[in-house]
């Protein structure tokens, strides 16, 4: 997060197709996200603890809600988002976000041949909760930003 906070120079392609040294100012509003991994998830609070022990004091997470967070199966979405939740009602400040795999409709689908028989509003990549279910999650975490401000007032 450091380094990304810095300009940078690096050979990079132009918008004619051109080599060229390109030049960035730098990101100082980047952020960790927590996604879980081989060694189990990360989205409790004693890993979100630990991972803002790591950082920077002014430095703010993501909490993927997929991936190794759901142990690869998104049923298991709902779930983390309700403990980010409870992170977040109980006054937890440093998570600014979460990443749900989300469609109109749950599940995910293969590419068939002939694609008439794709099915609307289903992902043909990760596999997604459905809207329904996404919403439920959204409106249990704006309850508990809610109650996070009342803490604070």
């Amino acid at each position: 997060m450091l380094a990304a906070s810095y300009p940078h120079h690096f050979m990079g392609v132009t918008k004619d197709g051109l080599a060229a040294i390109t030049t960035t100012r730098g990101n100082d509003l980047c952020f960790v996200i927590l996604r879980g991994g081989k060694q189990g998830t990360n989205y409790d609070e004693a890993s979100v603890a630990d991972a803002k022990s790591k950082l920077p004091e002014k430095a703010v997470l993501m909490v993927d809600c997929s991936h190794g967070n759901s142990n690869k199966d998104y049923k298991n979405q709902p779930k983390v988002s309700s403990e980010v939740a409870r992170q977040i009602a109980k006054g937890e400040d440093k998570i600014i976000g979460l990443m749900i795999e989300s469609n109109i409709n749950e599940g995910k689908q293969s590419i068939p041949a002939d694609k008439s028989q794709l099915k609307y509003g289903v992902s043909v990549t990760d596999a997604c909760v459905s809207w329904e279910t996404t919403v439920t999650m959204l409106k249990e975490l704006a309850d508990a930003v809610k109650t996070r401000r009342s803490l604070n007032k």
